[in-house]
């Protein structure tokens, strides 16, 4: 089973993660892996999102740094790739992140692309096997699926 440790030091290689091609390093280097441990990763990213699925977060507003303006509500869809963007920035980032909420705020800046991690354990392992990728991990990371961090009935989106 992958640790913690190597889930991030895999997530290290991603870079510059401002950049929308910021995955191709990690792409290759879950290309090269075994596929149960291409899961392995897979389960952990399901994990990292899903703790980072909380109110707090998700009430924030993106900030649109590609043109300056008002803020706005995060959908569903921006909310998981700001949780993405905030997996791609690394261990220490992810952790501050989720000891203060405001530094949650940053990530959902639509200049971030951190939906693309959401492809990339599944492409590593269709193009390692030839098989089509065919795992539902422990954790569901769709936005407010977490009942402790969305704990009143209604749901933001």
């Amino acid at each position: 089973m992958m640790t913690w440790d190597d889930f991030w030091t895999l997530i290290d290689l991603l870079g510059d993660r401002c950049c929308c091609d910021y995955a191709t390093p990690l792409a290759e280097a879950l290309a090269e892996l075994p596929p149960a441990t291409i899961v392995d990763f897979e389960e952990r990213l399901a994990e990292a999102l899903y703790r980072l699925d909380r109110r707090e977060f998700g009430v924030l507003p993106v900030i649109d740094m590609s043109s300056p303006g008002k803020p706005f509500p995060q959908s569903a869809d921006s909310f998981l790739y700001s949780r993405c963007a905030v997996v791609a920035a690394g261990r220490a980032e992810y952790e501050a992140v989720l000891a203060d909420p405001a530094r949650f705020a940053p990530h959902t800046a639509t200049t971030l692309h951190g939906e693309n991690l959401l492809d990339l354990a599944q492409e590593a392992y269709e193009e390692v096997t030839g098989e089509e990728w065919d795992v539902v991990t422990a954790f569901d990371y769709e936005s407010c699926s977490n009942k402790d961090g969305w704990p009143e009935q209604v749901r933001q989106f």
